[in-house]
C-alpha cells in the first residue's frame, strides 16, 4: 500500500475513533436528557409540579445530541442512501457517488458551521437565556459548533478515503 493511501486509511481511523468517542458521549446527553424528564414526572405525580424548566434542558440537549451524532454518522458511512438505486451499480459509481456525497457533506457542514456560528454570537451579544432556568443560550450553540467541526473533520477525512478509493480502480 502506498504511503498517500496508508495515510489516508490513519486519517479516517483517528477520526473514527474521535466520532465515535464523541457520539457516545452525545448518547450521554440523551441519557441525562432521560433521566430529568423521567425525575420530572415522578416529581410531578408526587408533588403534583413538574421540574422548573425541565423542557428548556430538554431542548437543549436534544439538540446537542442530535448534532453529537451526525459526525459519527458521516466518518462510519450510516447516512440513510438510496440503495434501490445503488444496488445494480458499479463499484466505479459506487466510489463516485461517495466522493459526491463526501464533498455535499464537507461544503454542507462547513456552511452550518459558518452560520451556526454567527447565531452563537448573536445569542451571546444579546444575553438571551432560556425563561425559567436563565441558562446563555450560546451554551447550546457552543456544543453544536464543536460537533459541526468535527463533522467538518469528518466529512474531510470521508473525502480523501472517497478518493483513494477512485484512485484504486
Amino acid at each position: 500500500m502506498s504511503d498517500t493511501l496508508q495515510s489516508g486509511t490513519r486519517l479516517h481511523s483517528l477520526v473514527l475513533r474521535i466520532c465515535t468517542t464523541w457520539a457516545i458521549l452525545g448518547g450521554l446527553v440523551l441519557l441525562a436528557v432521560v433521566l430529568i424528564n423521567v425525575a420530572s414526572v415522578i416529581n410531578q405525580i408526587i408533588n403534583n409540579k413538574a421540574l422548573d424548566g425541565d423542557f428548556e434542558l430538554t431542548e437543549m440537549g436534544v439538540a446537542i445530541a442530535a448534532f453529537a451524532f451526525l459526525p459519527y454518522c458521516q466518518i462510519a458511512g450510516l447516512n440513510v442512501t438510496a440503495d434501490i438505486f445503488t444496488a445494480r451499480a458499479s463499484k466505479f459509481w459506487l466510489s463516485l457517488f461517495a466522493l459526491l456525497g463526501a464533498t455535499v457533506a464537507l461544503a454542507f457542514g462547513a456552511i452550518l458551521l459558518w452560520r451556526m456560528y454567527y447565531g452563537m454570537v448573536d445569542q451571546r451579544t444579546y444575553d438571551s437565556t432560556t425563561a425559567i432556568l436563565q441558562i446563555p443560550l450560546w451554551w447550546g450553540y457552543a456544543g453544536c459548533l464543536l460537533s459541526l467541526a468535527l463533522l467538518v473533520v469528518a466529512a474531510f477525512a470521508s473525502l480523501v478515503e472517497a478518493g483513494h478509493g477512485m484512485m484504486k480502480r
